[in-house]
């Protein structure tokens, strides 16, 4: 039995988990919480390593071949030639390069343009526009940069003792905005554009490659972004989509090759196991349900949920556009929520809730259509989140999504999926796994709900739900 690790570096805390080579069986774990605050939108990388220390301490990793690195997304470490930080990190969840983003579209010639050039439009999370913003608000830390990595890459690279050789992935790289999922390889004229120069990038690895080994020995495999590591660690395959509740949403598919979106309501990652993950946002996902639920004066989710159970699909006439933020699909930043079909025996507390649940649905099932008609199969839907554990949503969700929802237990997929790719690392460095595809583990326990004869019902709602939708915002999905 061979003994690998998976480490999650998110934005608030290290989770560890030790694990089984051939089942997956999570043999131990470990947690830190970082010495940062979770919401910091500039860090010092080495709180990473502090935290990543704390979670190995007790003898944790005695044993273990080999280790993944998951970490969050979009972040920029900018490092100067000797390889120090020219400033702090700028993590995933800075949104300040938002006019550095439309500059940026502007600059190539249009969001096409960029859909052509990397397969997603610039976004104010993504590395590109962050460098962007580096180069309007800080030109003498940016005229420092010399190379460019990402948390998971800064910390696989630390990891190895800074060798001169820095590497990422494929899911890593097409986070950034500079990188083509459909070609695999750099732009570094995009890199210019945003910086103003050119700056070294770390080789992308394949799937099972290993970035090196440190000098005790230990293998240390690519690494990847967060997203990309849940999905390894979920078992995901072609036919399956994730949708993640949180209070905005998200669909994500597996798809046999990379999609250009010329509208750009496709964003085209790439996955940690050699396909792709293109992913679909929402803007309101959990926040329509929590302000229906200050509207009805109900204290939780959950009863929220009882309530909407209550009333009976399609709610009575009522539809709820949960456009409260705006909305990003379809693109509508300036508009509302609506509640239409209110006539006196619609006007129930139970109905508005029930509106509420087939409202955040409905919106996610049009994400899902906007993969469904670029050719991406979806078979089954994984729903993560608190919310896919209420059960107005595990009743309506497979008849609306027209597909099989599986709810998986609550578990640390990112750092499960780390210490797959781990494992799949060292087997084929031993000669004892296919490069091609990942080890079989054992499968996540989980929820199944089948859409059984609800799909005519759940085709009802989505119909009321478009022809309100298309009414008052006609050709919102015309493209």
């Amino acid at each position: 039995m061979g003994i690998v690790a998976g480490l999650d570096s998110s934005s608030g805390f290290t989770r560890i988990v030790v694990c089984d080579t051939d089942t997956g069986a999570v043999l131990r774990q470990g947690y830190a919480a970082h010495p940062v605050e979770p919401k910091a939108t500039e860090v010092d990388p080495q709180a990473w390593l502090l935290s990543l220390g704390e979670a190995a301490t007790g003898g944790l990793l005695e044993g273990v071949q080999a280790i993944g690195v998951s970490a969050q997304q979009h972040g920029v470490v900018p490092l100067d030639r000797e390889g120090a930080p020219v400033r702090a990190a700028l993590v995933g969840n800075d949104k300040r390069a938002q006019v550095a983003a439309a500059d940026l579209i502007e600059a190539l010639g249009g969001r096409q343009a960029w859909a052509e050039a990397v397969g997603c439009v610039p976004q104010a999370a993504q590395p590109v526009a962050k460098l962007r913003w580096l180069a309007r608000t800080d030109p003498e830390a940016a005229r420092r940069v010399a190379v460019v990595l990402q948390p998971h890459d800064w910390l696989v690279w630390q990891l190895l003792g800074r060798p001169a050789r820095r590497t990422t992935d494929r899911g890593g790289a097409s986070g950034t905005g500079y990188w083509s999922p459909a070609s695999g390889s750099y732009r570094p004229d995009l890199v210019e554009l945003a910086l103003g120069h050119q700056a070294a990038l770390p080789e992308v690895l394949g799937p099972a490659e290993a970035a090196g080994m440190t000098p005790e020995g230990l293998l240390i495999s690519a690494g990847t972004g967060e997203t990309m590591a849940a999905a390894l660690g979920l078992g995901l395959g072609l036919g399956d989509a994730v949708v993640s509740l949180g209070a905005s949403g998200s669909v994500m598919a597996v798809h046999h090759e990379a999609l250009a979106d010329p509208q750009g309501l496709t964003t085209a990652f790439a996955d940690a196991a050699g396909t792709h993950l293109p992913v679909v946002h929402t803007s309101n996902a959990v926040r329509a349900l929590r302000g229906t639920a200050e509207l009805l004066g109900v204290e939780s989710l959950e009863e929220l949920s009882a309530l909407a159970l209550k009333s009976t699909p399609g709610a009575s006439g009522l539809v709820l556009l949960p456009y409260l933020e705006g909305e990003r699909t379809p693109r509508l930043p300036h508009t509302a929520g609506t509640l239409s079909g209110l006539r006196r025996e619609s006007m129930k507390p139970e109905h508005l809730a029930r509106a509420a649940f087939e409202g955040m649905l409905c919106s996610l099932a049009d994400a899902m259509d906007v993969l469904r008609r670029r050719g991406v199969a979806v078979h089954r839907v994984f729903l993560l989140g608190a919310a896919a554990g209420l059960p107005a949503v595990q009743a309506a969700a497979p008849a609306i999504f027209g597909a099989q929802v599986v709810v998986p237990q609550p578990a640390d997929y990112a750092a499960l999926g780390a210490a797959r790719q781990a494992a799949w690392a060292l087997g084929v460095a031993q000669g004892s796994s296919a490069p091609h595809t990942p080890p079989a583990w054992q499968s996540a326990a989980m929820q199944v709900f089948e859409p059984g004869d609800e799909i005519p019902v759940g085709q009802a709602v989505r119909q009321q739900y478009a022809a309100t939708r298309d009414q008052l915002h006609p050709g919102a999905f015309t493209a």
